[in-house]
């Protein structure tokens, strides 16, 4: 299958891409790592007038320490994310979930901010993002802007970003001292997921503190679960509670069905996830 006729752009700047996603905002496609936008251009469910490649640009690929949080640039790729000692020290989370994104191949093209901007409702790097409270980095002619995660997400494969906005960097607040754990199902590893879950949790004198839960692949966005988040805090972790947060996770969420899984299968399957994870991620506090 060949992609319908576009014209192609490489700009090698920050300041140039933005010149060029301003003038074609409407018609032009951004091209990053490819490896969402450039099955769907061979499907010919995408058709941009204008392809804009971003693998020339100078100075969005670094990870890099900043006030409390590791700032990642968004054409950063996942395998680099995933080689990265600061990362799985400080980022436990980011490190363990992005293991399951596709394949070796994929995470050697596939780009951090690719992905975040895809917004796929099965991937796993919004899901990490929601429930770590990470926040993104948008430039436009107008300026910089940041979005917190779970304002960025909109709905399938949509975000807050205008039209004339680059995501440029995003910001992960260091979590290195707090348990963390990330599951899902999938038919075959490297698959989309048909269900998971970021989890996060602190632990002191006991109890449990600051739960997170962030679900991907059971809605158009990664779910939060207030109820079950509360349902944990300030509790023992134990046995009886993680299947009482079971309960409420299949209860409260609302998938859709489709020819992968069931809804109800969903439904089951986080909720047994979320118990799992949690356990896990009190187990590493």
């Amino acid at each position: 299958m060949k992609p319908a006729s576009f014209k192609y752009a490489a700009p090698e700047s920050v300041d140039e891409a933005l010149g060029l996603l301003a003038e074609h905002s409407h018609d032009g496609k951004v091209l990053a790592g490819g490896q969402s936008l450039v099955p769907l251009l061979n499907m010919r469910l995408a058709r941009p007038h204008v392809l804009i490649d971003l693998n020339r640009v100078a100075g969005l690929d670094y990870i890099r320490e900043d006030n409390g949080t590791v700032a990642i640039g968004a054409m950063t790729r996942q395998r680099t994310v995933e080689r990265s000692p600061m990362v799985r020290e400080k980022l436990p989370l980011l490190w363990e979930a992005i293991q399951f994104v596709g394949h070796p191949q994929i995470r050697n093209r596939g780009t951090v901010g690719g992905s975040l901007a895809h917004a796929d409702p099965s991937a796993e790097l919004p899901a990490v993002a929601v429930a770590s409270g990470a926040t993104l980095v948008a430039r436009s002619p107008r300026g910089e802007r940041t979005l917190n995660a779970e304002e960025f997400f909109v709905s399938y494969l949509a975000t807050a970003l205008e039209p004339d906005e680059l995501l440029t960097e995003v910001r992960f607040p260091v979590h290195g001292h707090r348990g963390t754990a990330f599951l899902e199902v999938s038919r075959r590893h490297g698959d989309y997921a048909l269900a998971g879950v970021a989890a996060m949790v602190t632990v002191r004198d006991g109890r449990c503190e600051g739960v997170r839960l962030a679900f991907t692949g059971v809605g158009p966005v990664p779910i939060r679960i207030p109820e079950a988040e509360a349902a944990l805090a300030g509790r023992a972790p134990t046995d009886g509670v993680f299947a009482e947060i079971s309960g409420i996770v299949s209860a409260r969420l609302d998938p859709d069905s489709d020819i992968h899984a069931s809804a109800d299968y969903r439904r089951r399957v986080s909720g047994t996830l979320a118990a799992r994870a949690l356990a896990a991620a009190v187990s590493r506090t």
